[in-house]
């Protein structure tokens, strides 16, 4: 992340210049730099624009999307979770783009319909078991995971987690709010412990014995698998990925995504950025590098993910997610979800 006086620098230089500069894009990331940065950079090699990047916490990038306004001066908001793009929509610091490429990329159901945000990556929150305690014959959907054979046996994240926000918001478009709630009521009884930590330290709960099944984001179990902490790769390589729902709406998914601000000065500049990012190129960087699916179809995936094989994802809109997020989180504070 740069640091305060140089944002600060960045900053008023935008205010100095007022108009538009047709050769720069300022990205507000709430991807880490690692995550994002090299693709940018290959964005100003072939197009010679620079890009300027700021990174930050999601939230705290958002709430200063929201105070600096039409003085903001950012043009693109990068962060994760379609429930985190959907706020932004609703904030008002997004404006809809109409762009044939970003249309033909993107599945429908991985963009806003208005065009206020877009897909970037794609991933899956799943199951992952215990290879030696749990057979995967005896998995098969979320809404089973609330089953007495379960008790004391689930490590998840806290119901602050946005990931699991999303993932009992699709369950409520699913099912519907009566039936989620039940559900959730049942399912926290099966908790091995008070939520805590991210969805890494799940995995190392379940290889440590502290429960048999973790829920956790695709792309954590991909790193852990290829991390250089050995202590990771050991953890990782106790448990097995299942694939929920596969008879029925599919795995659970969600995205990384993008949208242009409504404060851009460089619209344009942050239109072809976003076109970049899904380019097929571009797309095979998540995948190899970040573990993370490729949003746009036909592009190839990296071993790790031809490993955990082909499967069937919920095709739900994504803008669901954020419609239901209040819900969610009610329905998960009434069944004592910490």
């Amino acid at each position: 992340m740069i640091s305060r006086f140089k944002f600060a620098v960045f900053s008023t230089a935008i205010a100095l210049c007022g108009n538009a500069l047709a050769a720069e894009v300022n990205v507000y990331s709430a991807r880490k730099e690692a995550l994002i940065k090299p693709l940018l950079d290959q964005f100003s090699s072939e197009s010679g624009i620079q890009v300027n990047l700021v990174t930050g916490k999601a939230d705290a990038l958002l709430k200063r999307l929201q105070s600096e306004g039409a003085n903001s001066p950012a043009d693109l908001f990068i962060t994760t979770d379609a429930g985190r793009l959907h706020r932004a929509k609703e904030a008002d610091v997004l404006q809809p783009i109409n762009s044939e490429k970003l249309t033909s990329a993107i599945p429908a159901h991985y963009r806003d319909p208005e065009g206020y945000w877009h897909g970037l990556s794609v991933r899956a929150r799943v199951i992952t078991y215990v290879k030696d305690r749990v057979d995967p014959k005896q998995l098969s959907s979320y809404e089973a995971l609330a089953d007495e054979q379960w008790k004391g046996r689930i490590c998840i994240r806290g119901s602050g987690n946005i990931y699991n926000q999303s993932l009992v918001a699709s369950m409520i478009a699913a099912d519907g709010e009566a039936a989620t709630q039940q559900w959730a009521d049942s399912f926290v009884k099966n908790f091995a412990r008070n939520p805590k930590g991210g969805d890494r330290d799940q995995v190392k709960a379940a290889a440590a014995g502290v429960c048999d099944l973790a829920i956790v984001n695709t792309y954590y179990l991909g790193a852990m698998i290829n991390s250089k902490d050995e202590n990771e790769k050991a953890a990782a390589a106790k448990v097995a990925l299942f694939w929920p729902n596969q008879s029925d709406r599919g795995a659970h998914v969600n995205v990384s995504g993008a949208g242009v601000t409504r404060s851009a000065r460089n619209k344009a500049a942050a239109i072809q950025l976003l076109e970049f990012l899904t380019s097929e190129k571009a797309q095979g960087w998540y995948a190899s590098v970040n573990h993370e699916y490729p949003v746009r179809p036909g592009v190839e995936w990296s071993d790790t993910l031809q490993q955990w094989g082909n499967f069937k994802g919920d095709t739900l809109n994504l803008s669901e997610l954020g419609k239901n997020n209040p819900a969610a989180v009610r329905l998960m504070d009434r069944a004592g979800w910490k």
